[in-house]
């Protein structure tokens, strides 16, 4: 092999060792690099090797070089992730349901091995299994492929839907006929994720759970133009949908106890508007849909916060109140 083809696969041997094995709270020293390269076929010269680190800087990687001890040591800064962003990474995949327990294990340690060998050491010890409700429908992965090839191609999209018994079975709804849908957006909300979806039987948005889907399929029939939607409609959409169930959108104003004021930011944005009508309360007017989901959420917070507009919603309320009062 020619002499400059060999100090190319030595350069990036190099790179990829420092990527690998070395962060700023541990440098790769001169010894090490060199005892590591060797066990791969390649030879490094310690003689060389600052020259070598200062070439690869100057075609744009960020080495460091720092004294350990006696002898130097270098390691790689510019990392896609750092540990805290990875870390938040395996958070969130430990935090969704629909990512079944095996799938979550591979998906982990891919996001580990991101880091290097031993931040993906580091991320390994700290990871905190906190979910412990993962559903099992290992299809995940490919029914996200097929809605995700359907909203590029803006195409229809069908799928078999099911819900589970009292033994965890599946059963099929609608005697498993298929469901033929317009796809919106896919939507990840409360540790689930969701195919928002248009309805032009009644003209409007539904929402399908993508783990209760079977056999998802992309279909040769385009979508409707009301099935395309931009960025900020999505995220309208999602802040009103209260974890995807169905109902009629309202404009609702709240009073609600001051102590409250974070759970209004965090169900409707830190943005929502809102004023201090007396001492210890607050109201604000928001846009929510009006299904069972709402209503649970509002009943959490019984003598803290109430619905003064509009008047047959503070209606439904009352007789919700009587209802559960009664049972």
């Amino acid at each position: 092999m020619a002499g400059g083809s060999l100090q190319r696969i030595k350069l990036l041997k190099i790179v990829e060792l420092l990527k690998q094995e070395s962060c700023k709270e541990a440098p790769l020293c001169t010894n090490d690099l060199i005892k590591k390269a060797a066990a791969m076929g390649i030879s490094v010269d310690r003689r060389t090797l600052s020259k070598e680190v200062e070439f690869l800087n100057e075609q744009g990687y960020d080495i460091k070089c720092v004294i350990v001890g006696h002898q130097r040591g270098y390691y790689f800064e510019n990392r896609d992730f750092s540990v805290p962003e990875l870390k938040i990474l395996i958070d969130a995949v430990q935090a969704a349901n629909f990512i079944t327990e095996e799938q979550t294990k591979q998906f982990v340690e891919k996001i580990a091995t991101l880091g290097g060998s031993r931040r993906a050491e580091i991320l390994r010890e700290n990871v905190v299994c906190f979910n412990t409700t993962k559903h099992t429908n290992a299809e995940i992965y490919k029914n996200v492929a097929e809605l995700e090839k359907a909203l590029l191609r803006h195409k229809q999209a069908s799928f078999y839907y099911f819900d589970r018994n009292e033994d965890g079975q599946k059963v099929y709804r609608k005697d498993k006929k298929r469901y033929v849908v317009e796809p919106m957006a896919l939507v990840f909300s409360e540790d689930n994720y969701y195919l928002m979806a248009w309805s032009s039987k009644y003209e409007g948005k539904t929402n399908y759970r993508v783990d209760r889907m079977d056999t998802v399929a992309v279909e040769e029939e385009p979508v409707s133009e009301k099935a395309i939607l931009e960025t900020e409609d999505i995220a309208t959409f999602r802040q009103q949908a209260f974890r995807m169930y169905g109902g009629e959108t309202e404009d609702v104003v709240l009073e609600f106890n001051e102590k409250l004021i974070g759970v209004i930011h965090d169900k409707f944005g830190e943005n929502t508007k809102m004023i201090r009508t007396a001492q210890g309360k607050c109201v604000a007017s928001v846009r929510v849909q009006v299904s069972p989901t709402f209503w649970g959420w509002l009943f959490q917070f019984v003598g803290d916060m109430r619905i003064i507009s509009p008047d047959p919603l503070i209606e439904e309320y009352k007789e919700r109140a009587k209802k559960a009062a009664e049972s």
